[in-house]
């Protein structure tokens, strides 16, 4: 952020780099989708070859789920069949979750938030986590995993992990992984994108968008940023035209 341009009123890319407007997507749902979608798919995809969808009926988790990753892996996760755990401070943000279709939704900061877990997926345990918050928060999501249980870290908002234990990987065989959505070509984007576009459409789904602000409000938006948002927080470059 900064870098200058970063917000710059226009860009030159390649026009082989565009995609255009889904139909019934406005400009705003659109602007804040590519990226956290990409990485949402990158996320839940990864740990196979080539990368595929997790087994229906796997049972994800999913950190910091009120975030732009965070609601594009819950859709994503549903679309998959998956069953979605959600994890969000607010309980507003929670209903508004579960309107999106997480299955439960569990504030992270409680006590027993790993026996709440346990108990409501039981038989079954945590087949695959996304998250996006890290700090001391990621030992509980270790300890949730099932057996070969992976973690796809997509963010670190919540700081350093404080004294992780790598031990705590050894008997069920838990794997890590980074995601960079960086690392798609644009043909691979191009045709992943088109499978998300697919998958909001089958379930009449639409991205997240928090809030949209004026150019000249930007400081606004991002403090909005730090205050946990509930989808994207957009800025809006130019004005909307008359009409």
């Amino acid at each position: 952020m900064n870098t200058w341009g970063t917000l710059a009123e226009k860009t030159v890319v390649s026009a082989a780099n565009l995609v255009g407007i889904p139909e019934g997507w406005s400009l705003e749902q659109m602007a804040g989708a590519p990226v956290v979608f990409l990485t949402a798919w990158q996320a839940l995809t990864q740990w196979s070859d080539p990368p595929a969808p997790p087994a229906e009926g796997s049972v994800l988790l999913v950190t910091g789920a009120s975030g732009g990753v965070g609601t594009a892996s819950v859709l994503l996760g549903k679309s998959m069949n998956l069953t979605v755990v959600a994890l969000t401070r607010s309980p507003e943000k929670g209903a508004k979750l579960k309107e999106l279709g997480a299955d439960f939704v569990f504030a992270p900061d409680a006590a027993t938030v790993r026996d709440l877990v346990k108990n409501s997926i039981a038989p079954k345990r945590i087949d695959l986590a996304v998250d996006t918050v890290g700090g001391p928060q990621f030992n509980d999501v270790v300890a949730m995993l099932g057996p070969g249980g992976r973690i796809s870290v997509v963010g670190r908002s919540n700081g350093v992990v404080p004294e992780f234990n790598t031990a705590a990987l050894f008997f069920k065989r838990n794997r890590i992984g980074g995601v960079s959505a960086s690392d798609f070509s644009v043909g691979a984007a191009q045709a992943v994108w088109e499978q998300i576009v697919g998958r909001l459409d089958a379930a009449r789904r639409r991205p997240v968008v928090d809030q949209v602000f004026p150019f000249e409000e930007v400081k606004s938006a991002f403090a909005r940023l730090a205050q946990g948002p509930m989808g994207k927080v957009l800025v809006r470059v130019l004005p909307p035209p008359a009409g």
